[in-house]
């Protein structure tokens, strides 16, 4: 049976009852589109954040480009951001009308430079949007700092990082607004799509909320546009509430995890995941490096294990980015890394057998190189 990168169905096993309860409270309470359910997860959410704001809606991509549009970016606007991210990331920026202004990452833990942020940004800058990526925060303090200095709002994109702390801050608390995926395969993930926005600002809030909603904030009376159907449904979003109280040992798990690779695979030469100074990893994804990775996941193949890469192509290189001006080069530590890095599997249901099948191939694979 060939071992993949993420499996939710052990996960399902276990929370089979209460997941189909969730289904069955919201088919039973009547109201399945901004109902009861999804007011209570944003509040819990919020909540669960120490911020007096949540706005959920139908995925990632578009918690992006609401909180984008809610904090004023459009035509013509640059916002600062990297190439070593999910494409969605850059689509969000593009799809407000705004430009991608990118700065290449550091080769230790593969987030955003912060000391080359300052040199990109123009008197076009209108937002600084750092990828917390695989589960750990961008060095946030020079972002905030550059910020200030400007008059320009941070957005978090923290799609990957549910959870994760930088020097006691949780990641989506730190700028202006910051932007969730409850994608399945999240840290903390749905049952399909969804997606939130998290800010402490009323006036964001307020956009946000009218956006989601076609703009309008009186029922078929349009406040603004271009509005958005952009909901989360109710029975995700009690999925997400019973989740959400499950956090802190999915979290555990992940880390336990991480920690069993760690000491298995310490000796050989791979690359294994770093964390940055003041982080706490939460392990989004296991991502590790060697110069013969793709030899590396043929090989695993042969042994019934199928890896993943998170991300072969970067943003600057792809076809339908060319555009943006940029090319082979230009960035060239995310260059590097998209030759070299692949995923482990990582969930929090994973078993300490499968993992260690997983090991056990990989070292095999290792040891015949």
């Amino acid at each position: 049976m060939t071992t993949f990168v993420w499996d939710y169905r052990r996960e399902y096993e276990v929370e089979r009852a209460d997941i189909l309860d969730a289904v069955d409270t919201v088919f039973r309470s009547g109201q399945l589109i901004l109902g009861a359910s999804v007011q209570g997860f944003e509040r819990e959410y919020a909540d669960h954040h120490g911020v007096p704001h949540c706005v959920s809606c139908d995925n990632g991509t578009n918690a992006l480009v609401l909180a984008l549009r809610a904090l004023g970016v459009g035509h013509g606007d640059e916002v600062v951001t990297v190439p070593n991210t999910a494409a969605p990331t850059i689509i969000a920026i593009d799809q407000v009308g705004a430009t991608p202004v990118f700065v290449d990452v550091r080769e230790d833990d593969y987030l955003m430079d912060t000391a080359k942020v300052a040199e990109v940004i123009t008197e076009r800058t209108r937002c600084l949007l750092p990828v917390h990526l695989y589960g750990q925060c961008v060095n946030m303090a020079p972002l905030k700092d550059l910020a200030t200095r400007h008059g320009i709002p941070v957005l978090e994109d923290c799609a990957q990082a549910h959870g994760a702390h930088h020097h006691g801050e949780q990641a989506g608390t730190m700028g202006r607004a910051a932007a969730f995926s409850f994608y399945p395969t999240k840290v903390l993930g749905a049952y399909g799509d969804g997606g939130a926005v998290i800010t402490s600002d009323d006036e964001v809030n307020a956009r946000l909320r009218r956006l989601r909603y076609y703009g309008m904030e009186t029922r078929y009376y349009v406040e603004e546009t271009p509005g958005y159907n952009s909901r989360l449904d109710d029975v995700h979003a009690e999925i997400l509430r019973r989740k959400l109280t499950r956090l802190p040992g999915y979290l555990n798990s992940r880390k336990e995890i991480a920690d069993r690779y760690a000491a298995a695979l310490g000796d050989t030469d791979l690359v294994l995941p770093r964390t940055a100074e003041g982080n706490d990893h939460v392990y989004y994804l296991y991502v590790v490096r060697h110069p013969l990775r793709d030899e590396i996941l043929r090989r695993m193949q042969e042994h019934d294990v199928s890896l993943n890469i998170s991300y072969r192509w970067p943003i600057h290189i792809m076809k339908g980015f060319a555009h943006l001006g940029y090319g082979p080069g230009d960035f060239p530590v995310t260059e590097a890394l998209a030759d070299q890095i692949f995923s482990l599997p990582m969930y929090a249901s994973l078993d300490e057998d499968t993992q260690n099948r997983v090991i056990d191939a990989l070292r095999t694979v290792l040891e015949s190189l």
